[in-house]
């Protein structure tokens, strides 16, 4: 069996003897990134040089990422369904184009990986009103020996990725599936047939998508490619279930010898606990804490439902179910060092989110002994999932045991509005999109630098940054702090920034080793991973001793001048999670 990690080693290995630079995988929390509440892509972390900025490493690319993608929750619970994910990724930025990507990844599979060529089949964009059809592509597949008839070009929902947000850099893609079923496979690719498993995606980005909607040609042509470790991984090994491949069987061992019952009789439940533990472990080393709100409200929602799924299949509250999974994640993906660093954090954070969780299910079974009278209607079946955690199987179970039955359509009803609400307000919080380094946003962006800097000298040097999100309407900044910030305090911050804002301080963009600017005084982010080589944005300050008011290591973007800010003003701060405080800001002309 070929294993995750043998798997990312050869991906990376392969790319770097290609001249491509291997990179960290960056947190589940984008830094700088409003349009996502986590990291949904390889790419993303990537978009200022996508947009054109140099990277300090050059311009091939090459890592495995960290994923999380929220839509398919409730999906979880079939054989391909992930919460948390790894995206193996190589990244051309304004380097080679389709023929070298698509050799480069036919090269891989044939050659590095051994699948046979009689098993692969390819898609290409069919082409549009916005973009002609991908031609050059099919050209290179049908070089590389793909006979005509495995090659389906298919529409723009299937065949062409972005923007992520409503502007930015996309374009046409193709994609590589495999044959995985042990009969022959057929001769013409039918991209309908289940059988053939997408493993690859190459991104041609050679438009921009405007504020108009209009499809621009790009100023830089850059390649984005991902391959889903945990879907490839059951390709390779023959696998129709990823829950069997090394990424979850260890946890599924676990969750089989606590229950004392057999994965094959109880699959659905068995893959919705290790999803959702193993994606909660990752969330937590990355600084995520259960909360009500974005990044800390998904936390808290999975291992709600982790634990539910957990006591259906009989395990009992007396067994410490997170703590002891927690142990297999880090067991299990012991290359990711944050984990092991984070291990004691981890554990203190599921136990009291586990034990907080069980008093709420205790009070939820009174509820539902409450209304378990009669019928129980779609509403208060809806109360019981929003507000105690209880999935509508689970009610539905339970109104069994008590002989009455479940309005299910009414429910689906609520829930569907319920997500409807849900969407609207994320569009709404998020709404500038993953491409926006707008004049506004760009303004705000600088303006957490003065902020954080501010922060240190009103509060002490060892308040560290803890998170950031940034809009074109407003900033939010979140810190290290035990208690609500005074009056007096918040005035001496915001003087401070706005200080720094009329004296006219350049801001500089400088390239060094991590080593260099952490040397330097430069302030990285809390639990971030860094490549060698790093940018550093500094905000000159000719009155300081040190020559400079802020020094950090970031992508951008930045104004080049202070004086471009505008007026700062905080409009809010509130606590974000224990220990953690939170400003949201705005800045005016």
């Amino acid at each position: 069996m070929i294993t995750r990690k043998e798997l990312i080693k050869k991906y990376c290995e392969f790319f770097r003897k290609k001249d491509h630079v291997i990179i960290p995988s960056a947190s589940l929390v984008p830094a700088n990134d409003p349009s996502v509440l986590f990291t949904t892509a390889g790419m993303h972390p990537l978009v200022p040089y996508l947009l054109g900025q140099k990277h300090p490493l050059g311009k091939r690319l090459v890592n495995v990422q960290k994923c999380i993608r929220t839509g398919d929750i409730e999906e979880v619970g079939d054989t391909t369904h992930h919460t948390f994910f790894e995206m193996l990724g190589n990244w051309s930025l304004g380097d080679y184009w389709k023929k070298e990507s698509i050799g480069y990844s036919y090269e891989f599979l044939t050659k590095t990986l051994k699948l046979p060529k009689e098993r692969l089949a390819i898609s290409c964009f069919a082409g549009d009103d916005d973009a002609p059809k991908d031609t050059e592509s099919e050209k290179a597949w049908v070089s590389l020996g793909i006979s005509k008839d495995r090659i389906a070009f298919l529409p723009k929902k299937n065949n062409w990725w972005g923007p992520a947000g409503q502007t930015g850099p996309c374009g046409p893609d193709t994609e590589i599936f495999y044959w995985c079923s042990s009969a022959k496979p057929p001769k013409k690719f039918n991209p309908d047939d289940s059988q053939w498993i997408e493993i690859w995606n190459n991104v041609f980005m050679e438009y921009e998508k405007t504020k108009e909607g209009k499809y621009v040609e790009a100023k830089q042509y850059n390649v984005d490619t991902g391959m889903g470790v945990e879907r490839t991984l059951a390709a390779l090994n023959n696998l129709e279930d990823n829950y069997e491949t090394d990424s979850f069987a260890p946890l599924i061992e676990v969750i089989e010898e606590m229950s004392e019952k057999d994965y094959q009789d109880n699959e659905k439940e068995m893959r919705i606990v290790a999803d959702h533990v193993r994606a909660a472990a990752m969330m937590i080393a990355d600084g995520v804490v259960p909360s009500n709100v974005e990044q800390g409200y998904v936390l808290r929602r999975l291992l709600r439902r982790a634990i539910v799924y957990s006591r259906k299949l009989g395990i009992s509250l007396a067994k410490p179910l997170t703590k002891t999974m927690a142990e297999t994640v880090m067991d299990s993906y012991e290359d990711y060092t944050e984990l092991k660093e984070k291990r004691k954090f981890i554990h203190e954070t599921l136990s009291a989110e586990e034990n907080k969780f069980e008093k709420t299910l205790s009070i939820g079974m009174k509820e539902f002994e409450r209304i378990a009278n009669k019928d129980i209607s779609g509403e208060d079946a809806f109360l019981l999932f929003q507000s105690y955690g209880f999935p509508l199987e689970m009610t539905v179970e339970l109104a069994r045991e008590k002989k009455i039955k479940v309005d299910v359509i009414a429910f689906e009803k609520a829930y569907k509005k319920h997500q409807e609400l849900s969407k609207a307000t994320s569009s709404g919080t998020f709404k500038s999109g993953l491409a926006d380094h707008s004049e506004h946003t760009t303004r705000l962006h600088t303006a957490t630098h003065l902020l954080n800097e501010a922060l240190r000298q009103v509060l002490g040097s060892d308040v560290k940054q803890r998170g950031s999100n940034i809009t074109p309407e407003r900033l939010r900044f979140d810190f290290n702090f035990p208690r609500k910030l005074t009056e007096e305090e918040l005035n001496k911050i915001s003087t401070l920034v706005n200080e720094k804002i009329k004296s006219s301080l350049e801001v500089r963009r400088e390239e060094m080793s991590f080593k260099e600017a952490t040397a330097e005084g430069a302030q990285a982010e809390f639990g971030h991973k860094y490549p060698e080589k790093i940018s550093v944005y500094t905000i000159k300050d000719e009155k300081n001793k040190r020559g400079w008011f802020s020094k950090e290591i970031c992508t951008g973007p930045h104004v080049k001048n202070t004086k471009d800010i505008g007026t700062f003003k905080i409009i809010k701060e509130e606590s974000a999670a224990a220990g953690v405080r939170r400003i949201k800001a705005t800045v005016t002309n």
